[in-house]
C-alpha cells in the first residue's frame, strides 16, 4: 500500500543543489524589486484615516521587509543545507513566497 502512494520521482542531491542555486538567484532579483517596494511602502498611509489603521501598518511592515526576507531566506536555506537538513533548507527557501502572498493579501484590505 505504501508503494502505491509514492510517486517514485526523486531529484538527486546535485540536482537539488542546482535548483537551490537557481532559486537563490530568483530571490536576489526579487529582493531588488522588494527594495523598490520598500521605498514606496509608506504610500499605504496616503488614504484618509490610514495612519491609525492597524491593517495599513501591517501591510506597511510586510511590504517594507519583503526585501529582507528575500535576502535572508537563501542564507538560512544554504546554512541548513550545509548542516544536512534538506527539508528545513527547502522550507526556508519557500519563506518569501509565503511572505509575499501574505503581503499581497493584507494590502488588498488597506483602504485607498
Amino acid at each position: 500500500m505504501t508503494r502505491a502512494l509514492k510517486t517514485g520521482f526523486r531529484i538527486s542531491e546535485k540536482g537539488q543543489q542546482i535548483l537551490l542555486a537557481l532559486i537563490t538567484f530568483v530571490w536576489a532579483l526579487a529582493a531588488l524589486i522588494g527594495a523598490i517596494l520598500a521605498v514606496f511602502s509608506p504610500l499605504v498611509f496616503d488614504g484618509p484615516g490610514n495612519l491609525g489603521n492597524p491593517v495599513a501598518w501591517l501591510g506597511f511592515g510586510l511590504g517594507a521587509l519583503f526585501w529582507a526576507v528575500c535576502m535572508l531566506a537563501p542564507l538560512v536555506g544554504w546554512m541548513q543545507w550545509r548542516k544536512g537538513k534538506h527539508t528545513e533548507a527547502w522550507a526556508a527557501m519557500a519563506a518569501p513566497v509565503a511572505w509575499g502572498g501574505l503581503a499581497l493579501t493584507v494590502l488588498q484590505f488597506v483602504p485607498s
